[in-house]
C-alpha cells in the first residue's frame, strides 16, 4: 500500500524559511496529484498547496508568493519551501497524495503530519 513519509518541520523564527519533504513509498501504484494541507489549533484543516503529475500548481491565497511548491515524479517526491514565515503559519502539516492502482477507485492517502513552529 501507499505509504507517505515527510520530513523538514521544526521551529522558526518569524521572516525565516522552511524546506518539507514528503516521499510517497510502495509499488504498482500511480499518483495524480500531491501537495500539503495544515491545521492550527482551533480551526479546521485547510489546503495550502496542491501539484499534478503534469506540473499545475494551487495555492492558498495566505501563501502566494512566500511558498513554492514542487515534484520529483520519479521519486514519488513533493516538496514545499516555505519563506517569509509568520506566526500565522504554524500548525501541523499533513502530505496528501491521490492516487491508487489500477482497477481499483483512486483515494486520498496522508501522512503523519509534521510540525511547523513560527516563534520568535
Amino acid at each position: 500500500q501507499v505509504q507517505l513519509v515527510e520530513s523538514g518541520g521544526g521551529l522558526v523564527q518569524p521572516g525565516g524559511s522552511l524546506r518539507l519533504s514528503c516521499a510517497a513509498s510502495g509499488s504498482g501504484f500511480s499518483i495524480n496529484r500531491m501537495g500539503w494541507y495544515r491545521q492550527a489549533p482551533g480551526k479546521q484543516r485547510e489546503l495550502v498547496a496542491t501539484i499534478t503529475s503534469g506540473g499545475t500548481t494551487n495555492y492558498v491565497d495566505s501563501v502566494k508568493g512566500r511558498f513554492t511548491i514542487s515534484r520529483d515524479n520519479a521519486k514519488n517526491t513533493v516538496y514545499l519551501e516555505m519563506n517569509s514565515l509568520k506566526p500565522e503559519d504554524t500548525a501541523v502539516y499533513y502530505c496528501n497524495a491521490y492516487g491508487g492502482y489500477a482497477y481499483r477507485p483512486w483515494i486520498d492517502y496522508w501522512g503523519q503530519g509534521t510540525q511547523v513552529t513560527v516563534s520568535s
